[in-house]
């Protein structure tokens, strides 16, 4: 099914009391690939995303996922249905320990409350499946250490962990790279291009040198509407695109 559209939206708009954020996009991301959804400040990115995930209701319009309509579904049924949204539905609670973290997002993948009264064996096995997963986002050294004292890029790698918990098939990444510094930008798109490689993921990010580096596929926004789609050597050279980040003629 590689190449098979996993997310679809059809006229999907937002209006906020006469402005319209999101303005009649047709979005289609293919299963495993990585799509990033880039545009100037004010693009309607992140509404678009909140709509994708269900944070936002759309004024019109329609999303399927695995061509099962979810419109109107709720955050939480989706992400049962292996759509989850990194960095918003996987917090982290900064005074566990990392690998505490990971178990407890472990334990709602099972459906369970989050229940500290588990025989040992249970711990036991959760405890080895959270290390692997600390193993892939190369925080196995740090499974004993506080959240809170964890630098930031490296907290951004245990939410992603906590997102993996949770065994999305399609990944949703909100700006992973925000706030970081170099070295961590190097670390982090090198982990979003090892986990891709058996799932689907669907980016908003500013860095435009992590989407040229990562991104198989590239949707443009700007001012609500989808300006241009392609790869990025496609989409780098449309002279729409570049008028719209740098703003000839229209500031």
């Amino acid at each position: 099914m590689a190449g098979d559209v996993i997310l679809a939206t059809e006229g999907l708009t937002k209006d906020f009391k006469g402005f319209t954020a999101v303005n009649d996009v047709n979005l289609e991301v293919r299963r495993g690939t990585i799509h990033a959804l880039i545009g100037p400040n004010g693009a309607g990115k992140t509404t678009c995303f909140n709509l994708l995930t269900k944070f936002l209701a759309p004024t019109r319009g329609r999303i399927t996922y695995k061509h099962e309509d979810i419109t109107g579904l709720a955050p939480a049924d989706i992400a049962r249905r292996g759509m989850v949204r990194s960095f918003q539905i996987s917090a982290v609670f900064p005074h566990l320990t990392v690998i505490e973290n990971v178990r407890i997002a472990l334990q709602r993948k099972r459906g369970g409350s989050f229940d500290f009264w588990r025989t040992e064996r249970v711990l036991r096995q959760l405890d080895s499946e959270a290390l692997a997963l600390l193993e892939a986002v190369g925080l196995a050294g740090f499974a004993a250490v506080p959240a809170v004292e964890l630098p930031y890029g490296r907290k951004r790698a245990l939410e992603i962990a906590t997102t993996l918990a949770l065994d999305p098939e399609l990944m949703l990444l909100d700006e992973p790279m925000a706030g970081m510094a170099r070295e961590d930008v190097d670390r982090i798109a090198g982990l979003i291009r090892r986990l891709a490689a058996n799932r689907t993921v669907l980016m908003v990010e500013h860095n435009l040198s992590v989407v040229a580096s990562l991104s198989d596929r590239i949707t443009v926004l700007a001012r609500g509407r989808v300006l241009a789609e392609g790869d990025y050597a496609e989409v780098s050279k449309d002279a729409r695109v570049i008028e719209a980040y740098i703003g000839v003629g229209h500031g």
